[in-house]
Formats: structure tokens, sequence, C-alpha cells
């Protein structure tokens, strides 16, 4: 098997390097307009434009554009609303002032959120595709009080957020509209060494109430596939550079945590550490204007915000938490793949790390060498890996081949002791045409377990899609064998075979009221590699898209799935399970201090959690997910989520479980640096142990945070964490014993702690 998968590998390999050799030219579209920006001696200022025009000398030494057209509602529409934007350079920045009319200024939606939470604001935002390979680029997007908003744009996959980068804008409501300033350093950018800098560049205006216009400059149509295809051309034809490029972010933290110990050897008990300081460093070096290597020591992650909650309970599979910390959220779209074959939450501990980043040419890569302290920290003390750690390897390389068409190779690799995981396969995607891309993906691992045991398999991930104003189609094949393994990735379920597919289709009336309409239609079959039938489910539904930003969505499935003796102990045979469910979506935004967002479904399900030695056997289904955010004023938001799920007997109605998360995240926003955040969330499962073997778990946990954000990494935090379970600690002689409690509390943890980082640019 060995070398048969090894021959497979080098088969990918040859396919790759044919591929990148193919013509450029298909496809071809012909740029729009060209905006040439001008070079200026003085940085324009806010306040030259506060009269909703250029005043003084800026006005004539400015480039200046308008004209936007809808994209939504009314695709191919003038905007509702006039918008201008003046754009220049000097030689540290990009300059760009939009002035946005509005008819009702009063109804602008602006608040002083948090950088990046601007998404129920209204909005101005630059697209700049500074490679212009019509493939990957930089936004910046602001709200009209300034309140940033960057990320990466990757067609085919959409937004990346996770991207922070320094850039500096203020904004200002008048009483015609507003306006934002926008300095944009070239440092905070990647380009080409050239001396005219040819860059796609799109403008955009999102205005929220009402029909929720969205409009651009020049026009970006939904009848077509993609976005960078359809910028137009800046030009600065005089030489700029980052020039030296070089950051420093050290940081320094000061904690006192009590935490209990479980896995004590003489029983659970408390760990205390009265003061616990740590230092640590992130660096980066920017080399030839386009590729990036960062460095990290020790990095920390105190300050990161919890998961968004969500249902574990009676689960037959991992469920995907995304990742949240920032060293791995920075260009981590470098690393996608059809399948997450890079899931960065696999490393749990780290304490060294490199990444490299950038473009040449036609080639993106991507490299990351980290390590995981983790695995030698969670065995006993007297375990031959006890103070070990994991090594993980990961490369990435991309070539444009053709008009928004890629193809890549990539390798991952996690190393401990002697024994190790690989996965090595080539990916791309094509544009067929201005409504049609296709994306392939062909890998296959090498696993050789602690024991000695070795195995490997292949997998494979096919997509047909259309993107159009109303027509949309997703075809989808997945096929993972046996013995695939990807101890870098998130790929909960091996040998099986699946095919779904996707088909919407939307009537336009646009009308005062209704914007849009129509069906959709989902279908899914899964096999294993025996050709036995797992799973299939078909779900046709109804979606209705009104003014206000408000969204009615309802669907039916009907699905039937099959559980075989290897994935249940208690089967004897295999067991198949046929169940429905009603699902009604509701999304709305119409009032201003409001955003209401909630799905409730209802029919059956398998319980896959019965007493030990029981079946799993067929119950009533209930599930919910609320959120609901109030904005009272500029400065507060309340974001309140409700999640349940529960599980009924079908016979006599018996509850079998049920599980409820309710969190509250309240964050006051004194200015654009300076918040507070306290965050609430109960999480409690009541049990029946008469029909699961769940237990009744209750869980309670406060954070509060106080942040001082310069920008995203000159920052100081000091935070409060604490947490509740349903636990008692029972003591003997020597020996203690940890018992579940009906409704009295246990402090299980609390930590206090302090950070501050640092940004040096030179």
């Amino acid at each position: 098997m060995r070398n048969k998968c090894s021959n497979y590998a080098t088969r990918l390999f040859v396919i790759f390097i044919i591929l990148t050799n193919l013509s450029n030219g298909a496809l071809a579209n012909n740029d729009k307009a060209v905006l040439v920006v001008p070079r200026v001696q003085e940085a324009p200022k806010l306040e030259n434009f506060l009269q909703m025009k250029a005043a003084g000398p800026v006005e004539k030494q400015m480039a200046k554009i308008s004209g936007f057209i809808q994209q939504q509602p009314k695709d191919g529409e003038p905007s509702g609303q006039q918008t201008k934007v003046y754009v220049c350079y000097d030689d540290k920045n990009f300059y760009a002032v939009f002035v946005a009319f509005d008819d009702e200024p009063t109804k602008v939606r602006a608040r002083m959120n948090r950088r990046e939470n601007i998404t129920n604001d209204d909005r101005v935002e630059i697209t700049l595709d500074t490679f212009k390979d019509k493939q990957r680029a930089y936004v910046f997007r602001s709200n009209p009080l300034g309140v940033q908003w960057d990320a990466l744009w990757t067609e085919g996959s959409a937004f990346d957020e996770s991207f922070d980068t320094l850039w500096y804008s203020k904004g200002k409501l008048t009483d015609q509209g507003y306006v934002v300033w926008m300095a944009i350093p070239f440092k905070s950018l990647r380009f080409p060494e050239t001396p005219l800098q040819n860059w796609g560049v799109i403008f955009a205006r999102d205005i929220q109430r009402g029909n929720a216009e969205l409009s651009f400059w020049p026009r970006v149509s939904s009848r077509v596939e993609g976005r960078l295809n359809q910028a137009a051309t800046l030009q600065i034809r005089n030489s700029v550079s980052p020039g030296r490029n070089i950051q420093f972010i050290p940081y320094g933290t000061y904690r006192t945590f009590r935490l209990l110990d479980q896995q004590h050897s003489g029983g659970p008990r408390f760990a205390t550490d009265g003061v616990d300081p740590d230092a640590g460093l992130d660096a980066k070096w920017v080399f030839k204007d386009n590729m990036a290597l960062d460095l990290t020591v020790n990095p920390d992650f105190s300050q990161v915000e919890s998961d968004r909650p969500q249902v574990t309970v009676n689960q037959r599979f991992e469920v995907f938490f995304p990742e949240k910390r920032p060293f791995f959220l920075e260009n981590a779209n470098f690393f996608s793949t059809l399948s997450d074959l890079v899931f960065t939450r696999r490393i749990a501990d780290p304490q060294f790390g490199a990444r490299i980043t950038g473009k040449s040419g036609p080639y993106t890569l991507g490299a990351i060498l980290i390590d995981d302290e983790a695995p030698g920290k969670s065995v006993s003390e007297d375990d031959p890996l006890r103070g070990k750690r994991a090594a993980f390897g990961i490369v990435r390389v991309n070539r444009d081949i053709w008009n928004q068409s890629r193809i890549g190779v990539i390798y991952t690799d996690r190393e401990f002791e002697s024994s190790y995981n690989r996965v090595v396969g080539v990916d791309g995607r094509i544009k067929l045409h201005k409504n049609w891309t296709t994306s392939f993906l062909a890998v296959t691992s090498f696993t050789k377990l602690q024991e000695g045991k070795r195995f490997s398999d292949p997998a494979f991930n096919v997509t047909l899609n259309r993107n159009g104003r109303q027509l949309n189609s997703h075809f989808h094949y997945i096929d993972i064998f046996p013995d695939f393994r990807t101890d870098t990735g998130f790929v909960p379920r091996t040998d099986t075979r699946e095919f779904h597919t996707f088909h919407s289709y939307r009537f336009r009336p646009e009308g005062k009221f209704l914007i849009a309409w129509g069906p959709n239609f989902w279908a899914q079959s899964i096999w294993d590699h025996s050709d036995l039938r797992l799973d299939s489910e078909y779900s046709p539904g109804l979606v209705v898209d009104l003014t206000g930003q408000t969204t009615l969505e309802i669907s039916y499935s009907w699905l039937r799935e099959q559980l075989r003796p290897h994935d249940f102990a208690a089967l004897t045979d295999n067991k198949d399970f046929t169940r429905y469910s009603w699902v009604v979506k509701f999304e709305t935004s119409f009032v201003d201090q409001l955003h209401l967002s909630s799905r409730f479904e209802v029919g059956t399900g398998v319980n896959f959690l019965p007493p030990v030695g029981a079946e799993p056997f067929l119950a009533n289904r209930t599930t919910g997910d609320i959120e609901l955010s109030v904005l009272p004023g500029t400065q507060l938001r309340i974001d309140n989520n409700y999640v349940f799920s529960q599980l009924n007997q079908r016979a006599r109605g018996e509850q079998i479980f049920k599980n409820q998360i309710l969190r509250s995240r309240w964050n006051w926003q004194f200015n654009r640096k300076l918040s507070a955040r306290l965050n609430f969330q109960y999480d409690v499962t009541l049990a029946n142990q008469r029909f699961t073997s769940l237990e009744t778990t209750k869980n309670f946990n406060v954070d509060f945070l106080v942040t001082y954000l310069m920008n995203p990494w000159t920052a100081l935090y000091a935070g409060v964490n604490s947490n509740y379970q349903n636990l008692d600690i029972i003591t003997n002689g020597d020996t203690s014993l940890i018992n579940r409690t009906e409704n009295s509390f246990l402090n299980d943890s609390r930590q206090f702690f302090v950070k501050y980082s640092y940004l040096i640019r030179l």
C-alpha cells in the first residue's frame, strides 16, 4: 500500500508541473476604467471634506470618482444615494476620502463599536488587488465614525476576516450624510517590485436601512461569478515601496489562578499560583515587498474571546469550533483547501513557531513550522512521553494558471516521537465560464502510530458551482478512504463516498416590501466503500427576502440514517432510521436598535447516547438557536444567544435530555480605543438516565475584560474569568473524589490576568 500511495503522490506532482505550464490566456477579461492616482506633497485631512466637497488645494490635487452602481437590491441601477471618492498618495500612504451623501442623514446607522464589529452599520469600503491577479485582494472598510474592519478577499472563498494590518481612518457625521478618511501605509501592503503599479480597485458603499442597498464603483454585478474580475485598474505611475518593514511585538503578562486539577495522582485538588509572570515575542520581516516571515516565541492567547455557543450533546461526530488565536488566523487563507487539511486548533500549546507567506510572480507560498507541548503535558508524570512535544510542518504552494484559476500543492506533517502523519496532494480552482467554476482536491496520507503500525489511503474532493443573479447551483463529491487520516486537519468521518447538491432560484420583484423569493433544494447521499448506503437526505425549501434585511426560510427534510455494529458496539446488525424535520429560519434588522437571527427545528432524531448496552433509538427532536443583538445607544452593544436541543421518548413523550446554552455578552465602547466586555454563559444538560448515558451537568462562566487597543498589536488587556460547575469534592482521609450535585456549585477555576503588547515597526 505504501508503494501504491507513493506512486500516486508522484503522479499528482507531475500533474501539478504540467498544469503550471499551461497558457494563462484563457477566459481573459477586458479591464474597465483606469484610475490614475496623483501624488501629493501634503496629506489630505478629514476637515477638508466636511462641507461634503474637497476644499482648498486638495480639490485639484486628488483624483475623484462617482457614479456608484447598485448590486443589491437592483443590480445595474444607479445608487439611490450619491457617493464621491477622492484618492491620492504620498511617499508613505495611499489615501481615500469617501463623501457619502444621504437624503435622510439622521437615519445613517453609525455606532462607536469595537474594531471589526460594524456588521449592522452603514459602511464604505476599498478593495485593492495589488498584484492584479484577480485572485486575492486587501479589503479596508469603515463605518461613518471611522471604526475599522479589514480582511483578505480570495475568489471562491470570500472574506478572510482574520486578517489585521495597521492603517488609519477617521469618520464624521454631517448634516448631509458622512465623511470617511482612510490612510493605508504602503508598509501594510504587498505588491510587485515594479516602477509602475497596476492594481485592481473596487470602491463600495453599504446602506443598511430599508432595502439594504449595496453599490460599487466600477459596477460589480451579481450576474457574473467573482468580484475581482470586475475591478477597475488603479495606476500609480511613480515608483513606491514599503521600504524597510520589520515588526517586533513583545508582550508581557501577569497572572494569578486557582484551578481544579482532576488528573492529580492523589485525587482531585486545587492548584494555585499566586504570581505567574510570562513574556513572549512575535516578529515579522517583510522582504522584497511581497514576502513576509513571521516568528513567535511563547505566544499568549489569554485575551482571546470564547467560542460561539454550539450544541455538542448527542453528536455522532466531532463539532467544528473555528480558530480564534491571532497568530494562526493571520494569512490563514494561504493554507485553505476544499477539505480542512489545516486546522490549527490541533496545535494546542505552541512555544516556538515560524511562518512564511507571500506572492512572487504567479506563485503564492505559505509555510508553517511550529511545535506543540500539549502531548507531553497530557500524560502522567511517569510516562516516557512526559515532556515531549509534537512538531507540525505545513507547506502550501499555488500557481495562477488562467484568468481567475489556480493550481496548488499541499504538504502537512505532524511528528511526535516515533509516530507521524503526513498528507500530500494537489488541488485547484478553474474558472470555466462567467458563471461556472470547478474546484478539486486529491490527497493521500501516510501514518505511523506509536506502536509501529503503518497505513495509508487517499481522499478526493470535487465541486462544480454556478453563481448568478437568480440561479445558483452546487454539486459536490467527496471520497475519503478508510485509512485516510489528517492530524493537522479536520476530517471527522472517513470510509465515506458522499455526493450532495444544492440549488436555489430567486424571483426578484424588488418591490417596496418584497425584494426576492424562491425555492431551495438540497439532496445528499453517503455510502461506505463496500457500497452500503449510510445516509440520504432530501430537503426542499422556500425563502422570502423582505425590506429591512428581513428573511424568512421554511424547509422540510426527509432523512434515512443507517448505523453499523462498528459504529455502535450494542448493535448486532445494521439498523436503519427514517426521520424527518421541519425548519423555520427568521432574520431581521428592520429596527435600527435590534438584530434578530433565529432557527427552530422540530421532527425526529436518533438518540446516539442510550444507556450503556442499549441500542440507539428514534426519538422526537426539537432544537433551536436564537441570537438577539440589542444596540440601545451608539456605544453599548448587547449580544444574547440561546441554544437548545431536546429529545423526548416517542411512545410516552418522556424527556430523554434537554441541553440549553444561554450567553449574554455586553460590550461598552467608551471611545475607539477603550472598551469593556462582560460575558455570562450558562450551559445545562438535564438527563433522564433511564433513556441516556448522559449525566446532568451545569456550568456557569463569567468573563470580564477591559481593553485599551491602539491598533491590533499595541494593546493593554486586563481580565477576570471565573467558572462554576455542579461539582463537590468529597474527601476521605488522603483521597478525594468528585461528585455531581443537584443545585450547588463549585468554583472550579478562576483567573486574573494583565497583558500588554506593543508594536515596534522599523
